[in-house]
């Protein structure tokens, strides 16, 4: 699931590509509807979905060394990447928007 967002994700940040090198008026736009406050609550989506991509990839990689297998420790390190995918994801959506100006 977090792999489709992720796609979606991409075909949006296109979109705002594309406006940014259409001139001033689509950027506009775009900005306007990428600052939206549905589109807010996406992006914290997209944020979440990317730090647990990128977590669980960390896990993976871990297991590709036979490291984590054993019941307890698959399951602390799940419950590990959930928790905090979900704080970075927030903390991430945060910086952005503070850097962007209330709108990502």
């Amino acid at each position: 699931i977090t792999g489709v967002l992720l796609c979606v994700a991409f075909f949006l940040l296109v979109y705002w590509l594309a406006a940014i090198a259409s001139g001033p008026g689509s950027y506009a736009r775009a900005s306007v509807v990428l600052g939206s406050p549905l589109a807010q609550v996406a992006w914290l989506g997209v944020s979440i979905a990317f730090c647990y991509h990128l977590l669980n990839g960390i896990r993976h990689l871990f297991w590709d060394t036979g490291r984590g297998f054993e019941k307890s420790t698959a399951r602390a390190s799940g419950w590990t990447v959930a928790i905090t995918s979900v704080v970075l994801g927030v903390l991430t959506w945060l910086l952005l928007r503070s850097v962007a100006g209330g709108g990502a």
